[in-house]
């Protein structure tokens, strides 16, 4: 009989994450968020699970423990606060939410898990948080755990979305931590997913309800967009010039503009031959393919690979900040496969661990292995 591995899975957010590594066969006892709709949601879709929603530093040992009483802990999971690692913005390492990290590392010292894994922003590898991502992997070692982290491309993994995020695994000494190779693209066994196929898995009643909610308010922006081909969008003034009338253009003076530009492409339409970028947390970020109005939940859902059951709950606004927040699922089940590999003694590491510092820095290189 094979075993079953347990986890915690900690920021779960709505539980992407999770959801996936269980589609794995791995088994989740607890989610912790501080987010009430993304806890109600994990709720919604982990019926066996615990759930704890608030500050995790006011989650104490005793009650922790208490929740997940005398069950084994295998693993413990999760994707603390993104912000202070960020490439946008001012990204400071000294950002105090970094120290959220430790909160992480307080469960793996009370649960002695076999192993971890962590999800961040590709910014984790930036050198601006070299001292940060230093002292992380110091404490881990110091717990008795080999370390390794790698960007890995969501799209090489069965997930329709160019999406790009670190992942930090970790083993206690009688294991060697290793990542997934891919699966899909030139260097897996399949061909990327499409947006097409990604819509073609939503069924009718999941997602008709939800266009009325996303149709543009503003009348000249959907005249706009109604001249927008499939992958493009406007952000410089060649844009304007060639995809739009000059009656539609934008009333702005392009040259006083921040590199003559946009700040982010306006009116960007999906193309349902490719891959999505990365899906954010904002509705207003991306644009049917076809249609003129933005994307509903629920096709942001299945670019992210949720499945139709996955039910999600709060307001749209809510709904899509839980969404661009998520691991996708995909990617997480290709992740769990690979936890019961090593767990099993199945795989070994391609790296060794101590090297991981003549790349870690680089992020920008960085693709899976």
């Amino acid at each position: 009989m094979e075993k079953t591995y347990n986890f915690i899975d900690v920021f779960s957010g709505c539980g992407g994450l999770s959801y996936g590594l269980e589609q794995s066969g791995l088994n989740c006892l607890l989610g912790i968020d501080h987010d009430r709709d993304a806890m109600k949601t994990f709720e919604r879709n982990h019926p066996n699970s615990q759930s704890f929603c608030g500050d995790i530093r006011e989650l104490d040992n005793a009650k922790i423990m208490e929740m997940v009483g005398n069950q084994k802990v295998d693993l413990i999971v999760g994707g603390p606060p993104c912000q202070g690692f960020s490439t946008v913005g001012k990204g400071k390492s000294e950002d105090p939410r970094n120290l959220l990290f430790l909160e992480f590392l307080r469960l793996v010292k009370l649960f002695k898990p076999q192993g971890i894994l962590i999800e961040n922003v590709t910014g984790l590898l930036a050198k601006k948080n070299k001292d940060v991502l230093t002292r992380v992997f110091d404490e881990f070692h110091q717990l008795g755990y080999n370390v390794d982290a790698r960007v890995l491309s969501a799209e090489e993994f069965g997930v329709p979305e160019k999406r790009r995020r670190t992942i930090i695994v970790g083993f206690k000494d009688e294991f060697e931590p290793s990542f997934p190779n891919p699966t899909h693209g030139v260097r897996g066994s399949w061909p990327l997913k499409t947006v097409a196929e990604a819509f073609s898995s939503i069924s009718k009643d999941a997602n008709h309800h939800l266009v009325e909610k996303a149709q543009l308010k503003n009348e000249l922006d959907k005249k706009r967009l109604s001249h927008i081909p499939q992958g493009e969008g406007i952000r410089y003034q060649r844009d304007e010039i060639r995809l739009l009338p000059s009656e539609l253009h934008y009333n702005v003076n392009w040259q006083e503009l921040r590199e003559s530009r946009f700040r982010q492409t306006r009116l960007q339409r999906l193309n349902l031959e490719e891959q999505a970028p990365t899906i954010l947390t904002s509705r207003t970020m991306y644009f049917h393919p076809t249609e003129n109005r933005y994307l509903t939940a629920r096709e942001a859902a299945a670019i992210q690979s949720f499945p139709n059951e996955f039910s999600f709950e709060g307001s749209t606004t809510s709904v899509f900040k839980q969404i661009g927040n998520a691991v996708p699922v995909e990617l997480a089940k290709t992740l769990g496969l690979h936890l019961q590999k090593i767990l099993n003694h199945e795989v070994s590491s391609t790296n060794k661990v101590e090297d991981f510092k003549k790349y870690a820095f680089h992020y920008n290189k960085q693709i899976a292995i």
